[in-house]
């Protein structure tokens, strides 16, 4: 199932609901052999990371991470380069983020360097939070951060060694397009964006669109294909009601998260989440 552990591979960017501290838990309910590893939702890929396996497929909705991860894979040595000339300046910050409200500007720029962007962003914004508004573009301010890790390139060659050397599909789609290949033997690993315990608590804006519950009950039909299938799986999701109604009828774990994503510092802490299984 897995190869030998590098511990340098770990996630490349801060993400939204990111789940290395919840690592623990959510290993304890990951089967000890399957076949093939599914992640649909990748975002920053703690999960992936701590597992390493040789087989895996992983999406997420979001294209610039999605391109984020192939120049990894693919050209990490053009990466680094090109991260070396970012400045953790206000004035700089604020150019690089406009880039993509011109999209004949931002047409013009390479893979490396939109993935490029992507990290600058993702080290230096305030709370290290991928955030985009309803057009997609990336909103999140800037962090005011002393030394903020730019160019790590110990953890970006340790990431592309993992995805090229091993057979980690890559894919930019939705979902169930993604999922409708898992059978029998295989282990999907699920952290959709969660619904929100208030009307004030929706982080989803990861991507344009959004995750609404309509979408909630999409993935949970995907659940029972997968289910009867006889593809195992484990998701991810906020402690509400109407997530512990819809999967009512598979074992619901609660679980305890330290989330930082709180612009006030007395209003982070403890959160419940759950972990739903077959």
């Amino acid at each position: 199932m897995a190869i030998r552990k590098n511990k340098l591979v770990a996630p490349v960017v801060k993400w939204v609901g990111g789940k290395r501290q919840l690592l623990p838990s959510i290993e304890k309910y990951i089967p000890k052999k399957f076949d093939r590893y599914f992640e649909p939702f990748i975002g920053g890929g703690a999960v992936l990371f701590h597992l390493q396996p040789k087989k895996a497929v992983i999406n997420d909705v979001n294209g610039e991470l999605i391109n984020l991860y192939k120049i990894i894979r693919d050209r990490s040595c053009a990466l680094i380069e090109d991260l070396k000339k970012h400045r953790n300046e206000k004035d700089y910050f604020y150019e690089v983020r406009a880039l993509d409200r011109d999209m004949q500007v931002y047409s013009r720029l390479s893979d490396v360097e939109r993935a490029s962007r992507i990290i600058f962003l993702n080290k230096t914004c305030f709370n290290g939070l991928f955030r985009v508004n309803n057009s997609g573009e990336f909103n999140a301010p800037f962090g005011k951060y002393k030394n903020p890790n730019i160019v790590n390139e110990v953890n970006i060659k340790a990431v592309s060694s993992y995805l090229s050397k091993n057979n980690v599909e890559i894919f930019n789609s939705d979902f169930e397009e993604v999922l409708a290949s898992a059978g029998r033997g295989d282990f999907v690993y699920l952290d959709p964006p969660y619904d929100p315990v208030s009307s004030s608590a929706n982080f989803t804006g990861y991507a344009k669109g959004g995750f609404d519950r309509s979408e909630q009950e999409r993935l949970k039909a995907v659940c029972d294909a997968l289910n009867k299938k006889g593809t195992k799986f484990l998701l991810s999701n906020s402690d509400t009601r109407f997530i512990k109604e819809l999967y009512r009828d598979y074992e619901v774990i609660p679980v305890k998260a330290k989330r930082a994503i709180n612009s006030r510092a007395d209003s982070r802490g403890d959160v419940a989440e759950l972990l739903i299984k077959n």
